[in-house]
């Protein structure tokens, strides 16, 4: 199959959604004050067993994003993507509404901001399912396991080339049983 360059398509979003993924999950995974912080959040939010849930999420996004990057089980990686995502949308940022940039108020060193809204979950979402259905492309663990893309792209037709008239050598060609016969 040749490759082109809407093959390598891709491969920004691996790689960005990729470095997200994994620079969010370092601290829940990897710091003490980080990990304390969102499984705190995610009790005073009623999520049942915080602190071991604190450490999936953490794990998800960081190794994840890793796999992400190297474009390994990307459909099930961006599939797990859309979920989180989702529940960060609705559970978290929904009431900050759509701007990403909540800006409440003014102060002497500027604006202050509030928590913000779920803009940057939708861009995820839609990266995310890009992924889903397009595959993680060229330059991917998937594509050398054989797995590049979720839906097979439909073969480009060939054009038939058929015999021009002035080779033909007065035999009947296949499938013209009237060829060569003159009145």
């Amino acid at each position: 199959m040749k490759r082109t360059w809407s093959d390598h398509a891709p491969l920004p979003l691996r790689l960005m959604l990729g470095i997200g993924l994994a620079y969010h999950g370092f601290p829940k995974l990897f710091t003490a004050q980080g990990h304390d912080s969102f499984a705190g959040m995610l009790q005073g939010m009623g999520f049942p067993a915080a602190e071991p849930l604190a450490w999936a999420v953490g794990a998800f996004e960081f190794f994840g994003g890793l796999m992400l990057i190297a474009g390994a089980f990307t459909a099930l990686i961006a599939a797990l993507g859309v979920i989180e995502m989702a529940v960060a949308m609705f559970m978290v940022h929904l009431p900050a509404g759509f701007n990403f940039m909540n800006i409440t108020g003014t102060g002497p060193a500027g604006p202050t901001f509030g928590m913000p809204g779920y803009e940057v979950n939708l861009l995820y979402i839609a990266g995310f399912l890009a992924l889903v259905i397009g595959g993680a492309g060229a330059l991917s663990v998937d594509r050398l396991r054989g797995e590049g893309e979720m839906f097979e792209p439909e073969p480009t037709p060939v054009r038939s080339r058929e015999v021009p008239e002035r080779a033909w050598s007065g035999e009947p060609r296949p499938g013209h049983e009237m060829a060569g016969r003159r009145g």
